[in-house]
């Protein structure tokens, strides 16, 4: 059998392992330096609370995608959740995303859908024909008073930057609604594991031919002894940082434990700039089939990551995509390597989307190979 490595147990090489070892036809290790699998979706039991932690921050599994609801329901059962973040500014709670009761409560109304959108129109910045800026962008769609109170002070915490630094395209992805739909997600399906991430990927490796190596590194040197290497660690790890390090953004959790309930939500935002947290989260929240007289949070803090951090949210500005564009080239010229997930293709990636492109990776492996053809580097564009 042709032996092939996995470097990083995350979803996508959990994935691309369960696909190629249920053929029956591969010798396959999968390599990560972290003491347990699931990468940063890992979740395990609070030691003194019985409370299930996502130990490196929120994860919501949500998609629109069948077939990946369908897939990762074939390793644990999905309970049903349904995310509702509230934030907190200027010492008064509101709903989030803001929707049309964000709106009223905000301004003291009592609109209808037709009125706060009039008003949104009423209140933008007109003089903002083309938004190149995040915070262009919020002035002309929902006003300085908004912007300010839910997106300039979070904004600069979690970026580490001033909105007016940040691309327009940031704030397209945040909705403003019309309605009280406040569901986080716009996704069809909605859920969470009930035995926890970690659960998920433990069975996904639990599949004949599959060998987990943890606590233990994958030197590049390493990959001539597989036919094929998938790699989803950081992609400028891969060549030595030669371009230069690409910058991301990495998380501080302060884990406080309470008795009974601490905020009553799953998380909460803080907008205020002078508050030093993004966001509290209550983690027995995320399992509320369960129940716990105590109570775990994590208060969550953003800063650059240095060498030895936790990498989580690729900053992707000028710099950072000129250097990722450079290690694309170089990996291109990479022979038997393909280049996977969140690391390896320096994107942020919610973890349905994860799965789906490692399913696909995986196909085309196995496309591939029927036809003695060689995977290219990237399945998907990094630049795309």
């Amino acid at each position: 059998m042709k032996k092939i490595a996995i470097v990083g147990a995350g979803f996508s090489g959990a994935v691309i392992a369960h696909e190629l070892g249920r053929t029956g036809n591969y010798d396959i290790d999968v390599f990560d330096t972290r003491a347990h699998v699931a990468g940063n979706c890992h979740t395990e039991r609070d030691a003194e609370t019985e409370v299930m932690l996502h130990v490196y921050g929120p994860h919501i599994f949500h998609t629109s995608n069948e077939k990946v609801w369908k897939y990762v329901q074939g390793f644990d059962e999905f309970m049903p959740f349904t995310n509702r973040v509230k934030a907190v500014t200027k010492g008064r709670v509101f709903s989030l995303p803001v929707n049309l009761l964000t709106i009223n409560q905000f301004f003291g109304k009592t609109f209808n859908p037709r009125e706060a959108e009039a008003f949104l129109a009423s209140i933008g910045d007109k003089s903002i024909e083309s938004p190149q800026t995040f915070e262009e962008q919020a002035l002309r769609f929902v006003g300085k008073e908004l912007y300010e109170a839910f997106f300039k002070g979070y904004t600069i915490k979690q970026w580490g930057m001033h909105p007016s630094e940040l691309p327009a395209s940031i704030l397209k992805r945040l909705p403003v609604r019309f309605n009280y739909d406040d569901n986080y997600y716009a996704s069809k399906y909605q859920g969470m594991p009930r035995h926890g991430y970690t659960h998920i990927v433990e069975k996904m490796l639990d599949t004949p031919n599959v060998k987990v190596h943890l606590q233990t590194s994958f030197d590049r040197s390493m990959g001539e002894d597989y036919a094929h290497v998938f790699y989803s660690g950081p992609i400028d790890a891969w060549f030595g940082h030669c371009e230069g390090r690409l910058g991301y953004r990495t998380l501080d959790f302060a884990a406080e434990r309470h008795h009974g309930d601490y905020q009553g939500n799953p998380v909460i935002n803080y907008g205020d700039e002078d508050v030093p947290w993004t966001r509290i989260s209550e983690h027995k929240h995320f399992s509320p089939w369960e129940t716990h007289e105590k109570t775990v949070i994590f208060k969550e803090y953003s800063r650059y990551c240095e060498e030895t951090d936790t990498p989580y949210y690729p900053i992707r500005m000028a710099k950072e995509k000129s250097q990722l564009k450079n290690y694309i080239g170089l990996a291109q010229d990479e022979k038997n390597v393909s280049f996977v997930g969140r690391l390896g293709t320096y994107r942020y990636l919610d973890m349905h989307v994860t799965i789906a492109e490692a399913l696909e990776v995986a196909e085309k492996f196995l496309a591939c190979e029927a036809i003695g053809d060689r995977l290219p580097a990237f399945v998907v564009d990094p630049l795309g």
